[in-house]
């Protein structure tokens, strides 16, 4: 924040000469450093002006839109990211610093608690544990110490899920059946004789074959 101009009375004393003299001078060189930042047209705009407080509104007014609308992007990018389960929890993590920060740069405050907060409501559930133990045990850890821990409990939670997905595999193979070991159809029998030729049920062939026994057995008339 741009501090005001010492005001000198009319017949000042020491210190206020001195305070008007450090302020002229710090002000020159927010005015030199802000016209070096700056594009040549803008610093045909602003050069004129004789302090950097006028030069910092006249920018406000210029750009402020667009800070706002930048501002909105980076906190709807913050409150929209969450990390996906079996991805990379530092990468995670350092996104959601690089967002912070940027909201920080734009003039957004949060506090580190909060900050905190942020990046363990957006973990997976495999972290729930680690977030529970956070909880109960009132952690107070920077974003930094934080994301260490995180990366320890991504190992441990790493080590105990094999054995869990190498059960589930067992199960489901055991309770599977091979295409090949399904109960395969009985196959219909011959008949000869009486019938033709014609395929029957191998239940029936025995009575089939009565019948041929005993259309054999009548005598020709």
């Amino acid at each position: 924040m741009a501090e005001d101009c010492p005001v000198k009375s009319d017949e000042p004393t020491d210190d206020e000469i001195k305070a008007y003299d450090e302020w002229v001078k710090a002000d020159e060189m927010a005015r030199c450093y802000i016209l070096a930042s700056m594009a040549n047209v803008l610093q045909h705009q602003h050069q004129s002006m004789s302090t950097a407080y006028d030069m910092l509104e006249s920018l406000k007014e210029m750009f402020g839109e667009q800070n706002r609308a930048t501002n909105q992007t980076a906190m709807k990018a913050l409150l929209t990211t969450k990390m996906v389960e079996g991805t990379s929890v530092r990468e995670y993590v350092l996104k959601m610093m690089s967002l912070l920060n940027e909201l920080e740069i734009l003039g957004v405050v949060i506090d580190k608690e909060s900050q905190v907060e942020m990046v363990l409501q957006t973990l997976p559930d495999s972290f729930q544990q680690f977030c529970l133990n956070y909880n109960m045990n009132k952690m107070d850890s920077s974003l930094a110490k934080l994301l260490n821990e995180l990366q320890a409990a991504k190992s441990i939670i790493k080590q105990q899920a094999p054995p869990a997905a190498l059960m589930v595999d067992k199960l489901s193979s055991s309770t599977s059946k091979p295409e090949g070991e399904k109960k395969k159809k009985k196959k219909p029998c011959k008949v000869s004789g009486a019938n033709g030729g014609v395929a029957k049920p191998k239940e029936k062939c025995y009575h089939s074959s009565n019948l041929v026994i005993i259309r054999n057995s009548v005598p020709a008339t």
